[in-house]
């Protein structure tokens, strides 16, 4: 049996002044979609000045790509009502439907729909179509736009500003002395399968994104690999990947200027200083206390203050770039961080353990082993 009506005494009049009434109603459900983080839509179904149904646009929260504030409102009173047939009853909703809400408002066959704002790139009650003036159907359901129009719009107009405020807060802005790499310079490549990590907030970055990869397991050994003045890390591909199949904590850095890492175009701004401060500043920010070293041998030459008396592991020999060695460079403005590094001065090499830079997975798996054993790892 069904449950006996209330009418809301606000309400039960009929003409403009009850739509506006609930109409605020839906916009108070709207409010609620806009707290949880979903598009500010409310719905509400009533009759005789009850409410039967109501609902707030949930298909993120709800995982439901139906879960809009009209369907919402329609599953609540047919289950109020025992009956998916809604005879007689008026949905107010805060946005005009879409094709599929409209769809499930004919087939509840609801008397009357009066909706909010216009949707101009979904509205199917005649702002892209009118699902409910099509003959074939033979829909008897009236419908009413643009009651509250103005505030059911504000509604949405402040959730999407909030968003993109939101969106601008977490982007990671190009100062404007520096030129950064188009991703589609960049090719998927099934040797670099690994997720590219951005960090903008270390001092000496002082803005500038830099590029690292960062992967295996957080309390296995770290080994920090650095490419040299004419490469990245795409470079030492081989070695990440043999590392990690060792079950080894990797960290692979394109240095300011290299690789998708930000690029200043001043040749004065590198310095051996500033990328060794960097370099350090990261692993402070990746909680690295003692990382075993793995650089190129241009690297170890010109940077020798991040190994203390010796590198762990230089590497000599040229990288396998190939083609993907101008990747990062599409033209000359990016190109300051190599310029500057031929000028740094070189220093004698160092370092525990010496090899070549691996060409192919094989021989990288095999070195790998060999540096595991000699240092103990």
């Amino acid at each position: 049996m069904s449950e006996p009506f209330f009418p809301d005494p606000a309400a039960v009049s009929d003409g403009a002044e009850t739509d506006q009434h609930w109409m605020r109603h839906a916009l108070r459900l709207a409010r609620q979609a806009a707290a949880a983080g979903e598009v500010p839509v409310g719905a509400v179904v009533v009759k005789g000045g009850q409410v039967l149904g109501e609902g707030f646009n949930a298909p993120i929260g709800q995982h439901d790509p139906t879960a809009h504030a009209e369907v919402q409102a329609l599953r609540q009173a047919a289950q109020r009502l025992g009956n998916y047939r809604l005879d007689g009853c008026t949905l107010y909703v805060t946005l005009e439907p879409c094709t599929m809400c409209s769809g499930a408002l004919l087939n509840a066959r609801i008397a009357r729909v009066v909706y909010g704002a216009r949707e101009p790139k979904t509205g199917a009650a005649g702002s892209v179509l009118d699902v409910f003036a099509l003959p074939q159907l033979n829909a008897h359901t009236t419908m009413e736009g643009g009651v509250l129009a103005e505030e059911c719009a504000a509604v949405l107009a402040e959730f999407f500003q909030q968003r993109r405020q939101q969106q601008r807060q977490q982007a990671q802005p190009l100062r404007p002395d520096a030129v950064r790499t188009p991703e589609r310079c960049f090719a998927p490549d099934p040797e670099w399968p690994w997720a590219a990590r951005y960090v903008a907030d270390l001092p000496g970055l002082a803005g500038l994104r830099l590029h690292y990869v960062d992967e295996g397991p957080p309390t296995a050994p770290a080994w920090v690999l650095l490419h040299d003045g004419v490469g990245s890390s795409y470079g030492l591909r081989y070695l990440v990947a043999a590392l990690l199949q060792a079950g080894q904590r990797v960290v692979a850095v394109d240095l300011p200027g290299f690789g998708r890492s930000d690029k200043p175009k001043k040749t004065q701004w590198h310095l051996p200083q500033k990328h060794t401060q960097i370099v350090r500043e990261l692993l402070l920010f990746l909680k690295i206390d003692q990382p075993r070293w793995v650089v190129q041998e241009g690297a170890a030459a010109v940077l020798p203050a991040l190994a203390g008396p010796a590198w762990d592991w230089c590497l000599q020999g040229p990288a396998p770039l190939g083609a993907a060695a101008q990747a990062p460079f599409p033209d000359a403005g990016h190109r300051a961080g190599p310029r500057a590094w031929a000028q740094w001065p070189v220093q004698a090499t160092v370092a525990r353990w010496h090899g070549t830079v691996p060409h192919d997975a094989a021989t990288a798996q095999v070195q790998v082993r060999a540096a595991m054993e000699y240092f103990g790892t």
